[in-house]
């Protein structure tokens, strides 16, 4: 009896890899995946490590739930089994945070990611992850930026199986005989992204099988577009710094989407999420229209914009 081959999907998985480090990286690079222990981060890393010479892996442990000393526990075998080295970070999630504990906990991962050495953190999400990435931002009243989110690349942060279905995920960690670990809290519907993932996708794809591809498509589109419209906010910003405190005077010359998209472009390069639009415009709406003796300061996240001596200024809380 011949033996059996292993599905096709877990050729193409590993070929979509190796394709977006042949893209963004260099042979000289160095790289750390983000390993979670859960099987897409698993699935990265050992796509990762046959096809580059220096891989690294970072586990952040949110102390969020009571399995996360275990899931450090399995990562650290993990890596010790595949000669990989590890790096673990501990960080403080902001429990009350306004924008929510979701929200919170990935501000204080990309945080973790930021002071790492390596030329590229390497992130495990895929196809349906980005589907229901645009529809979790769309309905909280993001914008362009939002509805892009999750793109191949962002800075330094690389996403190689983005292309890749989750059922393209686990028949290659079947075939590869790999070991992982299940984050009960996925499955609690209490949490906005997981009621996307478990109630609202499945019910979609039943009636238009090809959705989550759809979206994910649409996602990348308006990534293209949000650079538009970064390249948009550099020729409107002229020759001033792509950073604040902004004269007012810059603002007040340009009709008003414009000026949101510049005040948008350098929060984001402040790396200041944004809730929403209508906050945004609500921002500079208060800034450009308070009296001269009158202070504005709204909140966005760990950070607030004033209004002070003709400036819009960005400080930290």
């Amino acid at each position: 009896m011949a033996a059996s081959r292993k599905p096709r999907s877990t050729d193409a998985l590993a070929a979509t890899a190796l394709a977006c480090l042949n893209r963004h990286v260099a042979q000289r690079d160095s790289l750390v995946v983000g390993l979670s222990g859960g099987v897409d981060s698993v699935v990265l890393l050992h796509a990762a490590k046959a096809s580059h010479p220096s891989v690294a892996a970072l586990h952040v442990h949110h102390g969020l739930s009571p399995d996360a000393d275990a899931w450090e526990s399995f990562c650290e075998e993990l890596c010790a089994a595949w000669s990989i080295p590890l790096r673990v970070v501990r960080v403080d999630v902001e429990r009350q945070s306004a924008d929510g504990l979701e929200a919170a906990a990935r501000r204080a991962r990309h945080e973790a990611y930021a002071r790492q050495p390596e030329d590229w953190i390497l992130l495990g999400h895929h196809r349906g992850d980005r589907a229901e990435t645009l529809l979790f931002n769309l309905l909280r009243g993001a914008g362009v930026r939002g509805a892009g989110a999750m793109p191949e690349r962002s800075g330094r942060l690389l996403r190689p199986l983005l292309d890749m279905g989750r059922s393209d995920i686990l028949d290659y960690a079947k075939a590869h005989g790999l070991r992982w670990v299940d984050d009960h809290s996925n499955a609690d519907t209490r949490f906005a992204r997981n009621y996307l993932r478990h109630d609202v996708l499945p019910t979609v794809l039943r009636r238009f099988p090809a959705a989550e591809q759809r979206l994910a498509s649409a996602a990348a589109r308006f990534a293209e577009a949000a650079d538009l419209l970064d390249e948009l906010a550099v020729i409107d910003l002229g020759s001033h710094e792509t950073s604040f405190p902004v004269d007012l005077e810059l603002f007040e010359r340009l009709a008003e989407p414009r000026a949101r998209n510049v005040l948008r472009y350098l929060l984001v390069r402040q790396g200041v999420g944004i809730p929403s639009e209508e906050r945004l415009a609500e921002a500079l709406r208060q800034c450009l229209q308070a009296a001269p003796d009158r202070h504005p300061a709204l909140t966005f996240g760990n950070w607030v914009i004033r209004r002070k001596a003709g400036k819009i200024v960005l400080e930290p809380i």
